[in-house]
């Protein structure tokens, strides 16, 4: 039986990474989806010396050492991807060594041939407004991203829900993030690139527009 396609993206904070990946399962059905940082979010939630720990970073900005990272999307992927599903990895791999790891698992799995690494690519600025100005819902926790037709939500229009500023987008905490990308993830980029496997994506459009050329570069 055929590998089914299987997604890794990847941008800056507030590049609109949850957004497309919304889009991707509505066109790929059959997709195990998960997130490093909502992992990281809910391990922080946690009663224990690493989620205190955890809450400590995040609050800043930082990311935990690298096989923390590793070690929760290996279990996660080894405990809950089935043969016929497809994997779409929302925000990792986010260091070098990851991607390296990551490379390695899915030859383990035979899926390396059918990954497709997509990059939304917005600037330091544009992501800087995106994510001092984006909201979470309260109740249902939907993030609502600063972007049309979501920026003219005065309550969550799913579920009714108060809306308010994510714990961890204070500007100090995002300069962080900002810095990291630049300073770790982009040698990420780079080792796709050289294999010739990197999607590029202009994610200052409109989020119907980024789909499109997303869905353009999927089907070639």
């Amino acid at each position: 039986m055929g590998k089914p396609f299987n997604f890794i993206l990847i941008s800056r904070s507030g590049g609109g990474k949850g957004t497309q990946a919304e889009f991707i399962k509505k066109e790929f059905s059959n997709l195990y989806h998960f997130s490093t940082g909502d992992l990281f979010r809910d391990l922080q939630e946690q009663d224990t010396d690493t989620g205190y720990r955890i809450r400590e970073i995040l609050n800043k900005g930082g990311l935990p050492f690298d096989f923390l990272a590793i070690t929760l999307w290996m279990h996660k992927i080894a405990y809950n991807l089935k043969r016929d599903q497809g994997l779409l990895a929302d925000g990792f791999p986010r260091r070098l060594n990851e991607a390296k790891i990551l490379d390695e698992f899915l030859d383990f799995l035979e899926r390396k041939e059918n990954m497709k690494v997509i990059y939304i690519d917005i600037s330091e600025k544009e992501a800087f407004g995106r994510l001092t100005k984006r909201r979470i819902c309260k109740k249902c926790k939907k993030l609502v991203p600063y972007v049309l037709p979501y920026k003219n939500w005065e309550k969550c229009e799913e579920c009714g829900g108060e809306l308010e500023q994510r714990s961890d987008d204070k500007p100090e905490a995002i300069q962080g993030r900002m810095d990291y990308f630049r300073e770790r993830v982009l040698e990420i980029l780079d080792y796709y690139r050289e294999q010739g496997r990197l999607i590029e994506i202009n994610g200052e459009q409109s989020i119907e527009d980024v789909w499109r050329d997303i869905k353009k570069a999927i089907e070639k």
